[in-house]
């Protein structure tokens, strides 16, 4: 089956949808590769130290104290949730974040002006 040509416009209509950019830390890329396995690392340790308190303090009980620590530590392991970095978001989407930024770092003429652009149909 041979591939389909596309135009520029949708070419670049294609791109505004699948690209993304970084919706986490937008101060740079090194911030975001530094801080995601950063919070990882320290949503891991909490779980860690909540499960280390509940079976110290179930060693001073009953038996049956001790196995309801052991079994929700278990559970704790293998839990969902916890931290969890948020998606980047589509090209477009990030586009329309920075005028809109733009547009609220000026003055009445400024803005209107962006929304004189923004109304006009983008091809």
């Amino acid at each position: 089956m041979p591939r389909k040509i596309r135009t520029p416009r949708e070419k670049k209509a294609l791109s505004l949808k699948k690209d993304t950019r970084q919706a986490y830390f937008a101060s740079g890329q090194k911030t975001a590769r530094k801080s995601v396995p950063l919070r990882k690392a320290i949503e891991n340790r909490r779980n860690r130290h909540r499960n280390d308190q509940a079976i110290a303090v179930a060693v001073m009980g009953d038996e049956a104290t001790l196995d309801l620590a052991e079994s929700s530590a278990r559970h704790d392991v293998h839990r969902a949730g916890g931290w969890r970095k948020h998606p980047d978001r589509p090209l477009g989407e990030a586009i329309a974040l920075q005028r809109a930024k733009r547009g609220w770092r000026f003055g009445r003429k400024g803005r209107s002006r962006l929304e004189r652009a923004a109304s006009k149909p983008q091809g």
